[in-house]
């Protein structure tokens, strides 16, 4: 697992420079968001250039898989399809981006990471810290030439990546939850079928993580907001981190990786703890 933010995380400035000196990237635009899943449009308006569109729900889920959530996992043999079709190779670096909060773009380094391909970091800031930052952008589609990347892991559920499952995830010594903190106190609950959160947890938005413009917080500050609740952040305890599919806590996890932290995801999340109605569900601040 990354330690440092420069494993996880890839500033506008030195993407520029390392796409300045002529090495070969490939770049991945990753929209999405819960308002609009379906971010080709968006991409086609506008991309960095020679950027390859992956749809999160078509390429970064498995919806054949029941019981997992509403965003399953992809199994390691499929998501190396979908990464030689964006053009992913071996010992090339690969650029994760959105234009929303990092969540696509943290799904997509989750799942990439986990299958074993190496190299793969987030654009910190997204596509607004490209732009702000004086990169340019194209419109239309992008077709490269077939990669040929190949996954160590054909089980991300077991992969490179720790994970939590809704059998053990109460037993994590510290449970983050992403949400938004109206979900979590269970107020208001607009996609999953039952509101509140799973007993034990604490509320860290994955957004919370991010500045106002849109980039990762610093290690000090990422740290301070985990001892705000009450989080160890020595590594002798075990973080777990979900939200409602397992889409934005990858962003958490990947926040915390950046800070030293190491957190195991819980990939169905909310969608999946509240399938089996014997589950509990706690309501309010705690």
């Amino acid at each position: 697992m990354a330690t440092t933010r420069s494993d996880v995380f890839i500033s506008t400035a030195e993407l520029i420079q390392l796409l300045a000196a002529g090495g070969p990237v490939t770049l991945l635009d990753v929209r999405w968001t819960l308002a609009e899943p379906n971010g080709e449009q968006a991409y086609l308006d506008g991309h960095l250039p020679g950027a390859v569109y992956v749809s999160l729900d078509d390429e970064l889920a498995d919806h054949t898989v029941r019981g997992r959530g509403r965003h399953p996992l992809p199994s390691g043999r499929h998501l190396e399809a979908a990464a030689r079709r964006w053009g992913v190779r071996d010992g090339v670096p690969t650029v994760v981006y959105d234009d929303w909060n990092r969540a696509g773009s943290a799904r997509a380094w989750w799942c990439l990471t986990a299958a074993g391909i190496s190299g793969v970091r987030i654009l910190d800031g997204g596509l607004g810290a490209w732009v702000a930052g004086g990169g340019g952008v194209e419109t239309g589609p992008v077709t490269p030439e077939p990669g040929d990347v190949r996954v160590v892991h054909d089980d991300l559920y077991r992969g490179a990546l720790p994970t939590l499952t809704a059998d053990d995830v109460q037993s994590a010594a510290a449970l983050i939850d992403a949400r938004a903190p109206e979900r979590f106190r269970g107020e208001v609950e607009p996609v999953d079928p039952v509101a509140g959160h799973v007993p034990g947890a604490v509320n860290l938005p994955s957004t919370g993580l991010l500045n106002p413009d849109g980039t990762l917080r610093d290690e000090a500050q990422v740290r301070a907001l985990l001892a705000d609740r009450g989080v160890d952040d020595t590594g002798d305890t075990a973080v777990g981190a979900y939200c409602g599919s397992g889409v934005t806590a990858a962003l958490t996890v990947a926040g915390l990786a950046a800070a030293g932290v190491d957190a195991a995801l819980f990939p169905g999340s909310w969608s999946e703890w509240v399938c089996d109605p014997g589950r509990p569900v706690a309501r309010g601040e705690k």
